[in-house]
């Protein structure tokens, strides 16, 4: 591949690879719409910072949709956008792969 091809693939691997990240994806895709707090009772153990930190870089980057109700109280839910969908296959794919190399591995 010539140097230019890396820059897209880059920038995608920047957006998901950081820790929690592909985690959240992969809950979000699987459950569908989700709010704060139900998302963070299936991400076991991240914090409500690092998890307010993702959800917002995945907003920016386009990845997913932050849907507000102003209702007392407000209602935040999160779900994946269109382009957040286009990665349902390669996640599923990896979860494929994890079963196929970790098994039964359950710690």
């Amino acid at each position: 591949m010539a140097g230019l091809e890396y820059v897209p693939l880059e920038k995608l691997l920047h957006q998901i690879s950081g820790r929690w990240t592909m985690y959240i994806l992969w809950i979000l895709d699987t459950n569908g719409k989700l709010r704060f707090g139900e998302l963070k009772r299936k991400v076991e153990g991240i914090s409500t910072k690092v998890l307010t930190e993702r959800l917002r870089m995945l907003e920016q980057a386009g990845i997913i949709h932050r849907h507000y109700e102003a209702e007392i109280p407000p209602k935040v839910s999160y779900e994946l956008t269109e382009q957040g969908k286009e990665l349902s296959e390669p996640l599923y794919q990896l979860c494929e792969l994890a079963t196929r190399w970790y098994g039964d591995e359950h710690n």
